[in-house]
């Protein structure tokens, strides 16, 4: 899913624990502190997908306040 400029991609990380991968849509790294990530895990372990994903879409967004305030 697209959300806010960035790719979101759940995933099983042991039966039933769901977590989230986000990457820039233009495959440009994410710069945190002047570290290079191609992507990021975010979150917890999730009890399903779409839990995970709300997780990720907040992760987004305190990204995008600290970055654009």
């Amino acid at each position: 899913m697209i959300y806010a400029g960035f790719e979101i991609q759940s995933f099983e990380a042991g039966q039933g624990l769901w977590h989230a991968r986000i990457q820039r849509t233009d495959r440009k790294p994410v710069v945190i502190d002047g570290t290079a990530f191609p992507t990021l895990e975010v979150g917890f372990a999730w009890s399903n997908p779409d839990a995970a994903i709300a997780d990720a879409k907040a992760h987004i967004d305190r990204m995008s306040q600290r970055f654009h305030a």
